[in-house]
């Protein structure tokens, strides 16, 4: 018998009216265009998240934790001191990073040249370089940083701030990924999917490069015309509301009209901002769009990573402006060869300098851009990746897996600006407190908390269980928070 049919049963007596309410309210609140937090837990900070996920595992070594030690020790037989349990074997000498390290900004914070770019913006940024994983395996990784699981079937953040915010809008999704142009990472759709949440929060993948960026968007057929289009959305929604009525409580098939009455507004709204003719040639060429028409070698390159990385950074601030509340914004796809993510197991500098060069040009331009409007303030901007790399050398000139430290930043929106959070030890292997480490629970307790949301209180019954983001971790890194 069902959860519903039982309590309907019962709801002669007293307790089975209340349950029956409570079961009512529950669903309503749930299938509501608002939030189910309809009074946010303490005063917010931030609206609108946008999350830039480096998919294959960034070099944190080799990006903005600098090691001296490395650079001293460069060539020596790597000694951790412990045992060390390697993804592959990537435990050969201790390897200095192939980029060169300079300070920026007033803070003086250290960065690559490959990273330079976001010099002009450290001051902004809160540095966590004592980050720590559970697992050096892709999959698992990027499900814990995306979702705070490390297995399938768990709403992603962006799914998790849709249920508890509701939208700004009313003719975009609240919830949009912007993948590599390539394909997607490691899970792919599952990253952001909705799992147990109502269907309406899952993520809205949008490929800004290509022709058609929302599939089925618009009909393509030569014998669609507008009326019979919109005669057949009549008809459909008439279906619909039929098999709706007749299944009351069935969160999915509601879900599915408001997807396709969203998409039907889409088709006004979505062209308009995907359409960079009005934006200014300084603009153009701050995000790296200056050279329209340009062709790309089939290796992997500074001028495509660039472009395309930019591309996507510039419709993030588009979308924002239109009341999109929470983007995901990927670099790097699923393993393939040759490299088309960050995954540099046999040569740092091949894959990296494109990679790391591309999303410094269009980050450094997107925090500037949101800065000068005005929505930096109110705006969380997180960078993560799934794992670090070893300090040690793979082959000769990669690194192996790190799931033992690596590094997020986070900027605008509450955070702190011109800050580090928690260092790693002298090589980049463990955090240097290694009873204080921080983890993808901090991270995501922190964003709820700026957004006005105690993570503890966030929750969903599912197979028994309170579900929320954090799981049953998660505290607050006030030492970021302004």
């Amino acid at each position: 018998m069902q959860r519903r049919s039982f309590l309907n049963r019962t709801a002669e007596s007293f307790a089975g009216l209340a349950a029956a309410a409570m079961l009512f309210e529950e669903s309503a609140a749930a299938e509501s265009t608002g939030g189910v937090v309809e009074v946010l837990h303490h005063p917010a900070k931030a609206k609108r998240v946008i999350q830039l996920f480096m998919g294959g595992a960034a070099s944190h070594v080799d990006l903005w934790d600098h090691k001296p030690a490395l650079e001293k020790h460069h060539g020596e037989a790597s000694d951790f001191g412990e045992h060390v349990e390697a993804f592959q074997n990537g435990l050969g000498p201790w390897m200095k990073s192939p980029f060169k390290f300079a300070p920026y900004g007033e803070c003086g914070k250290m960065l690559s040249d490959v990273v330079s770019p976001l010099g002009a913006c450290v001051d902004d940024i809160a540095f966590v370089h004592n980050l720590v994983g559970k697992t050096g395996v892709h999959s698992q990784a990027t499900y814990l940083q995306a979702t705070g699981f490390q297995s399938p079937g768990f709403p992603g953040m962006g799914a998790w701030v849709s249920y508890g915010l509701g939208t700004l809008n009313e003719n975009l999704p609240t919830f949009v990924v912007l993948p590599d142009h390539r394909g997607f990472a490691s899970n792919g759709p599952k990253n952001w999917a909705s799992a147990f949440l109502p269907a309406s929060t899952q993520g809205t993948t949008i490929f800004p490069q290509r022709k058609n960026p929302i599939a089925d968007l618009l009909p393509e057929a030569d014998f669609v015309t507008k009326g019979s289009d919109a005669a057949g959305l009549k008809l459909l929604q008439q279906l619909n509301t039929n098999y709706k009525d007749a299944r009351q409580g069935d969160s999915r098939l509601e879900a599915r009209i408001r997807s396709y009455e969203l998409a039907a507004k889409m088709q006004l709204s979505a062209p308009e901002a995907f359409d960079l003719s009005g934006e200014s040639k300084q603009t153009m060429q701050m995000y790296g769009l200056d050279n329209p028409g340009a062709t790309y070698p089939d290796h992997i390159n500074i001028p495509e990573e660039i472009e395309y990385f930019g591309r996507k950074c510039l419709i993030a601030r588009r979308l924002l402006e239109r009341g999109v509340r929470f983007i995901q914004i990927w670099s790097g796809n699923d393993n393939s060869f040759p490299r088309r993510n960050w995954d540099s197991h046999e040569d740092i500098e091949r894959d990296h300098k494109p990679l790391a060069t591309g999303m410094a040009v269009g980050t450094a331009a997107l925090l500037k851009d949101l800065k000068q409007r005005g929505l930096l303030e109110d705006t969380i901007v997180l960078w993560t990746t799934e794992f670090g790399r070893m300090p040690s050398t793979q082959g000769s000139k990669g690194r192996d897996h790190n799931p033992y430290v690596f590094t997020n930043w986070m900027c605008g929106g509450g955070i702190k600006p011109g800050v580090t959070y928690g260092e790693s030890d002298e090589w980049g292997y463990k955090p240097l407190d290694r009873d204080n480490p921080t983890q993808v629970y901090d991270i995501h307790a922190t964003i709820l908390h700026l957004l006005g949301i105690d993570h503890k209180r966030l929750t969903v019954r599912h197979n028994g269980i309170d579900r929320r983001l954090t799981d049953v971790h998660g505290h607050v890194i006030p030492d970021i928070v302004s």
